[in-house]
């Protein structure tokens, strides 16, 4: 029988569309609610933490993968074409949509065949191909493989602009419900650690490095509770210096060994995300977020807002109020409690109205604040 290998355009699509699940930036709640992908085949539209967008070639350096993970496209118990792009296959396309200005940066993921230092060396040779020879300084994340050396490990982190390494559960019993082939304590959170100690080292050094570590996780194929997963991301902020946790709603793939279970309701990854930012930019700890006895965040209103409930008895002086306490008040985040000291170092704040301006979701505020000595007006939400 005669194999023929995909041509360029084949490898596309394929590779283009298997990369879909891999996260690149925190879904608005509207895209969540509605389940909306800002992506055109390969290429992914991102919101940039600053403002505004920027378009990323998402791609697979192959779909071919030795790990049977339950959750996966990629996994080897699913019959599925296969291909790769060779290094100089990839860079090349890359520089191609790059001149065309269909794309400003690259996300490089890959499944694992037929090891981590095999597959991680294809990886790093694509982009070294992009700076060195094609002259390519921009934005390149680049994911980590599970297992791979500590100098592969070094040298994506002196490559790319943001490193990453799916963790996908939150602890190992729950890995290896989800994948039973990957080991969680050294092959995939010791390389985390890994990554973090170079990055820290160059800062240190003043050496190009890395400017960002995340993970991704799979929620709700394995059981787990909002709790663990929460609990995993504290520490990796605190330990790791993460810079975001992504979540990915399961849902089940045809074939796969999860194929009959039910796909998670993507409002708990909304709600994840939330409680998430409450550790990261809030000021919270993870004893403080409201989880029920089942280790759930409430599903009819933010952690925020379940938090306040609880422990705001008294409202909270708009024009007194230290920072890390205004931002307790829900509908208050970083920028507009700065707003808000700033502006009261010019007037009193009296009027819901300032605080609108100011970017402040008053409706949701509005409980919990005096301006001036005085409650606001409250008007109740429609929903």
């Amino acid at each position: 029988m005669i194999q023929v290998e995909p041509d360029i355009q084949q490898k596309l699509v394929i590779l283009g569309s298997e990369a879909a699940d891999e996260v690149t930036d925190v879904p608005a709640t509207r895209s969540i609610q509605q389940g909306i992908r800002h992506a055109t085949g390969f290429i992914y539209t991102a919101r940039q933490e600053g403002g505004g967008t920027t378009r990323l070639f998402k791609v697979l350096q192959t779909n071919a993968c030795r790990f049977a993970c339950a959750y996966c496209f990629t996994s080897c118990a699913i019959r599925r074409r296969r291909t790769t792009f060779r290094p100089d296959e990839l860079a090349t396309t890359f520089v191609i949509l790059k001149q065309q200005q269909r794309v400003d940066g690259l996300f490089l993921s890959s499944g694992i065949v037929p090891d981590a230092d095999t597959t991680m060396e294809k990886m790093l040779a694509t982009v070294e191909r992009l700076r060195f020879k094609e002259g390519y300084s921009g934005y390149v994340h680049l994911k980590l493989i599970p297992g791979a050396s500590f100098e592969y490990i070094e040298r994506a982190v002196e490559l790319a602009d943001r490193v990453s390494l799916n963790l996908e559960a939150p602890n190992p019993e729950r890995l290896a419900l989800l994948a039973p082939d990957k080991e969680f304590t050294e092959s995939m959170w010791g390389r985390l650690r890994w990554a973090s100690e170079v990055m820290r080292r160059a800062r240190q050094e003043g050496r190009r490095a890395a400017r960002s570590l995340t993970t991704q996780f799979v929620v709700g194929a394995a059981g787990e509770s909002d709790r663990e997963l929460l609990e995993t991301v504290q520490r990796a902020h605190r330990e790791l210096g993460l810079w975001r946790a992504y979540f990915s709603a399961f849902h089940p793939i045809e074939r796969s060994l999860l194929a009959d279970q039910t796909a998670e309701d993507p409002a708990r990854v909304m709600r994840l995300y939330q409680a998430d930012f409450m550790l990261r930019d809030y000021g919270f700890l993870y004893d403080e977020l409201p989880f029920d006895a089942q280790g759930r965040l409430p599903r009819d209103k933010t952690p925020k807002e379940a938090w306040a409930e609880q422990h705001l008895r008294e409202p909270i002086e708009i024009n007194r109020a230290p920072r890390q306490l205004l931002l307790r008040v829900p509908g208050i985040g970083p920028r507009s409690a700065d707003r808000i000291i700033a502006a009261r170092r010019e007037a009193r704040l009296r009027d819901l109205s300032q605080l609108r301006a100011l970017g402040v979701t008053t409706g949701w505020a509005a409980p919990y604040v005096l301006l001036d000595g005085r409650r606001p007006a409250l008007q109740l939400r429609l929903w």
